[in-house]
């Protein structure tokens, strides 16, 4: 059997995992997202009623936000722990172990494109105009792949030698949540701090998700800045990888 074909073995086998004995299944990848979308548009457009935040319609924004973030989210999790939580699978299957790794982003980035129906319902029913720059999306889910492989094949390796590595990253996570800008615009942060939004990789991701439904401020710097970034972690993650797991393994 071959890479590919494991690989997707393993990430039909981590999906059903996942969904084995649950009511919704499926559903459940896209009712987290828009619950999550909802809450944060009542919060801001009903309650505090900032009118003037993001793009309009506001639940759409927050949604091409939210479901990228959903993907990184859960795929930094899950690929940390990854080696950990397979243990006895890892020792025993002869499978190249940065495998184990990559299945947990490549069955995060399955949810992330079952929600793609979300997107297209919710632009249809607010009327949104859709144009020509929505194939940045290509562009964008490729990057985030390379950028949360190459942060999964950092932190599974230190997750086994540091476990509290994971407590740590729910930190990091919660942190970055909101120092993305996913419940509100580049636009929306001042001038002066707007080119350090772009050393977060995740800054030009998202504004190329957004791309093709508002006209996203500095993308082209955005998508530099992203495409760097996000091949450098790629190239750092493989190499560490490499470098570190026969001392990996004596601890899994």
């Amino acid at each position: 059997m071959g890479k590919f074909g494991a690989l997707r073995i393993l990430i039909y086998r981590d999906l059903q995992i996942r969904y084995a004995g649950t009511w919704l299944g499926y559903l459940w990848t896209l009712l987290d997202p828009l619950a999550m979308a909802f809450i944060y548009w009542l919060v801001f457009t009903q309650i505090i009623g900032a009118k003037n935040i993001g793009e309009q319609p506001y639940i759409l924004f927050l949604l091409t936000g939210i479901l990228s973030w959903t993907w990184f989210n859960g795929s930094v999790t899950d690929s940390a722990r990854s080696l950990v939580v397979e243990s006895k699978m890892v020792r025993s299957i002869a499978i190249p172990r940065y495998l184990w790794v990559i299945k947990s982003i490549g069955a995060k980035g399955t949810e992330f494109l079952l929600a793609f129906p979300i997107l297209i319902i919710i632009t249809l029913i607010t009327q949104q105009n859709v144009n020509l720059q929505i194939f940045w999306i290509i562009l964008a889910i490729v990057l985030q792949f390379l950028l949360l492989s190459g942060i999964g094949l950092i932190l599974a390796p230190l997750t086994v030698l540091a476990r509290d590595t994971s407590n740590l990253l729910r930190i990091l996570l919660r942190m970055m949540f909101y120092l993305t800008p996913i419940i509100y615009g580049i636009s929306d942060i001042p001038e002066k701090y707007q080119i350090l939004s772009y050393f977060n990789p995740m800054t030009g991701i998202i504004s190329m998700y957004r791309a093709g439904f508002w006209t996203e401020p500095n993308l082209i710097t955005a998508v530099i800045f992203s495409t760097i970034i996000s091949l450098s972690i790629f190239i750092i993650g493989v190499v560490f990888f490499k470098r570190i797991e026969r001392t990996v393994l004596k601890e899994v």
